[in-house]
């Protein structure tokens, strides 16, 4: 056989394999519909292009209140995994038998920060906070959202709970109460981390990190929903948070892992 005909012969194989797994790859890539904590947005977004390069599958994502998350998904929401802002909603749909077994896993740590629009209105510490000199202070609803009752064990903590109860402002979820700040509505808020920080730096305005001492831990957690319990693309995604790619992102919000 001549040389040139194996050339050719080689070329179409090349060809045909590369066919190959272009055809493959369009069969396998599927569609991950995630059910995402507030508090996460900024986080996930920036986890969702590698993943997508990195498996072939496209994320989907919804955002916003872990509660009302709970409530869409037991009324039939299709979510295939549900990131959630604390680690008792993602147990009680496992044992409920609304996800699938041995898929929870807490995927981040959140920390709890004081925050202000105005870059000279906290000074690290919790001062302007005691001082109270502050027409309004923004925080989530303790009732739905992890950090909203973080930030009311923290007020506990400190004594202040009774002193500044006719000053709180409360959002739905932690979106909104970071809003009330940003916008000038509230003078100062209890926010995630995440929201206001970035690769060791807050990104504007002043803040106290409140110490982990107190509030309980925000164990995160992440499941499989039972719509997702066939599907490649949600296994893809839980996999990838796990791995050392995402854990950079993670940490890189303020987050701490498990």
């Amino acid at each position: 056989m001549h040389e040139r005909d194996v050339s050719m012969i080689k070329a179409v194989q090349r060809s045909l394999l590369a066919l190959a797994l272009l055809f493959t790859g369009g069969v396998s890539a599927g569609e991950v519909k995630v059910a995402v904590a507030a508090n996460f947005t900024a986080p996930l977004q920036a986890i969702a292009p590698a993943f997508e390069k990195a498996t072939g599958h496209t994320l989907v994502a919804s955002f916003g209140a872990t509660g009302q998350f709970y409530a869409q998904i037991k009324n039939g929401a299709p979510f295939d995994v549900l990131l959630a802002a604390d680690d008792t909603t993602p147990a009680r749909l496992e044992r409920e038998g609304a996800s699938v077994p041995g898929s929870r896993f807490t995927y981040a740590i959140g920390s709890l920060v004081l925050w202000s629009a105005d870059a000279s209105y906290l000074d690290g510490t919790d001062a302007a906070l005691k001082a109270g000199q502050f027409r309004h202070l923004a925080i989530a609803n303790p009732k739905a959202a992890p950090y909203g009752l973080a930030a009311m064990q923290s007020l506990d903590k400190l004594g202040l709970s009774e002193a500044v109860k006719g000053k709180l402002v409360e959002g739905q979820n932690i979106t909104q109460a970071h809003q009330f700040v940003s916008t000038g509505n509230a003078e100062l808020g209890f926010v995630a981390l995440s929201q206001v920080y970035k690769d060791g730096k807050l990104g504007s305005g002043s803040a106290w990190i409140v110490p982990e001492a107190m509030y309980e831990p925000i164990r995160q957690d992440a499941v499989i929903l039972q719509q997702g319990a066939n599907s490649p693309a949600a296994t893809a995604l839980v996999e990838y948070l796990k791995g050392p790619e995402a854990a950079r992102v993670i940490e890189s919000f303020g987050y701490k892992l498990p």
